[in-house]
């Protein structure tokens, strides 16, 4: 199992830190850095200055947003990204949620299955370097009537195939991932319920002809390192109920979502309940222990290392360890702590 490094969202106050963070993951022999965006930093200039300040790790998309970009223009970063890096990109990618879709970049969140199938398919033409044709729902390339003709990308990146990853939470929408991608992005994975991710994945490789063999199953999972494993779980009390709280609208949240199939259904009612009405301490307060120390690694070196067997265990290729804390030093030790504990797990 390799370990990955998961740098969040830029402009936070912490952007010189993350880069020290990148490097040291990189002097580490961590396998990759991932970025993120939502409304505020961009994730293509996150990872190119990345990729500018490191030498060996991979940089990652986690995520660039479907409805950010024509699926032309991210065949384009992608093919980008990778030349400038030497080729150390990988292209992960997200329908990301109607609050952000909508309100945000003025695309409607319909059919988001479809959108990600007709998405990646002109990603896999234009990345193969042929004149790009298409006909679809969303696109026609070129546009009927008018001036335009198939041309090719200019640009050769460095690998012929630049790993592409989906980030995908809901029993169709993982279905489609192992079908049409090379990877999953997840969160909120919790090996004890590694079968409401994975049976899904399973049946969609099965569509390709394929197995779970190769495929990248590369979660983000928080990392808190201390003696006190309530105070570590604590730590992560805010961002949880965030996103089974707040994320996305009442009724359209993939997280709240997934922690009810987790069983966590009244927990999940609560928390949104609180989140929406603005009592963020209070949602806080009613995300159960147990959902995070079950979905996060939590406590000393020794019992991280046992819940890392349990991901390993669980078919994980790629763990993605997301620090906690807000200082440097804080991160730094969690990084350092994640490789010591793969060795002691046995993993490395």
């Amino acid at each position: 199992m390799r370990l990955g490094i998961n740098l969040g969202y830029w402009g936070l106050g912490m952007d010189a830190d993350n880069i020290a963070v990148a490097q040291e993951a990189d002097r580490l022999g961590y396998s990759v850095c991932w970025a993120a965006e939502a409304y505020g930093s961009d994730a293509a200039t996150v990872l190119s200055f990345v990729a500018a300040k490191t030498e060996r790790i991979d940089v990652g998309s986690a995520i660039f947003q479907i409805p950010a970009r024509t699926p032309a223009m991210t065949a384009m970063t992608a093919a980008t990204l990778d030349t400038l890096s030497g080729g150390r990109f990988r292209l992960g990618l997200g329908v990301s949620g109607p609050q952000v879709s909508e309100g945000w970049y003025g695309v409607k969140f319909d059919k988001p299955l479809a959108r990600t199938r007709e998405y990646v398919e002109i990603i896999r033409k234009a990345m193969s370097r042929e004149r790009l044709v298409h006909e679809g729902a969303n696109w026609t390339l070129p546009l009927p009537g008018g001036p335009g003709k198939p041309i090719k990308l200019t640009v050769h990146p460095v690998r012929e195939h630049i790993p592409l990853y989906i980030a995908a939470i809901g029993p169709k929408n993982l279905e489609q991932t192992g079908e049409i991608a090379d990877g999953w992005l997840g969160i909120f994975f919790a090996p004890e319920h590694a079968a409401l991710s994975l049976e899904p994945l399973k049946a969609g490789r099965a569509k390709a002809g394929q197995d779970l063999d190769g495929f990248d199953l590369c979660p983000t999972v928080a990392i808190s390192v201390g003696d006190d494993v309530k105070a570590a779980a604590d730590s992560q009390r805010s961002y949880a109920a965030l996103y089974i709280g707040g994320m996305g609208s009442k009724d359209k949240n993939f997280y709240n979502q997934l922690a009810r199939r987790m069983g966590y259904e009244q927990a999940a009612d609560e928390i949104q309940e609180k989140y929406l009405a603005r009592d963020y301490a209070g949602a806080a307060a009613a995300v159960p222990h147990d959902l995070i120390d079950s979905t996060a690694l939590l406590g000393t070196k020794e019992r991280i290392a046992d819940r890392m067997q349990a991901y390993a265990a669980a078919g994980v290729t790629t763990l993605t360890l997301a620090p906690a804390g807000f200082t440097l030093d804080e991160r730094i030790t969690a990084l350092r702590t994640g490789v010591e504990a793969l060795e002691l797990a046995g993993l490395a």
